[in-house]
């Protein structure tokens, strides 16, 4: 099973607001194989606390124009950590440093990466031309990529 192409909408529209508001390392995972509840995972960095919720807001606002609106939110009053469930499509804007420390990246790196236009996940490479499904792509190990943004202290850059 895939993601529905309602759910690759929604995620694509998100991530476009997200971006516009300058969240970082923007990664969507196809998790329909995986979960019954949703089908699809969107993970969104901020810099800080305002930037988190600014990105939530324009995420909320650009999926509202689409008539859809969340079943559920938490974690927006501390800014941290917030959780949008849309049904088909659960996004998480994450603080820099719960990103960093909770890293659902690695919960879900069995998962299909879905391709975001005009987005690169960190450290993607694309997908073999010989794939049949162009929305998908590859993603290298993500523990590789946290060893490599790691300081000489141990502490992530």
């Amino acid at each position: 099973m895939t993601a529905t192409d309602h759910a690759l909408e929604l995620v694509r529209v998100a991530a476009a607001a997200a971006s516009d508001k300058l969240g970082e390392n923007i990664l969507a995972f196809d998790v329909s194989d995986q979960l019954a509840i949703t089908d699809v995972f969107l993970l969104v960095s901020g810099s800080n606390d305002r930037q988190v919720n600014a990105i939530v807001d324009a995420v909320e606002e650009k999926l509202r124009d689409l008539d859809v609106r969340p079943l559920r939110r938490e974690g927006q009053r501390e800014g941290r950590w917030v959780l949008l469930d849309y049904g088909d499509v659960v996004v998480h804007v994450q603080h820099e440093e719960e990103r960093r420390f909770y890293a659902l990246e690695r919960l879900w790196r069995d998962c299909p990466v879905i391709a975001l236009p005009g987005i690169e996940p960190p450290g993607a490479v694309p997908a073999d031309p010989a794939d049949d499904d162009p929305r998908r792509i590859d993603v290298p190990d993500f523990e590789a990529l946290v060893r490599d943004g790691e300081s000489d202290d141990g502490d992530l850059a």
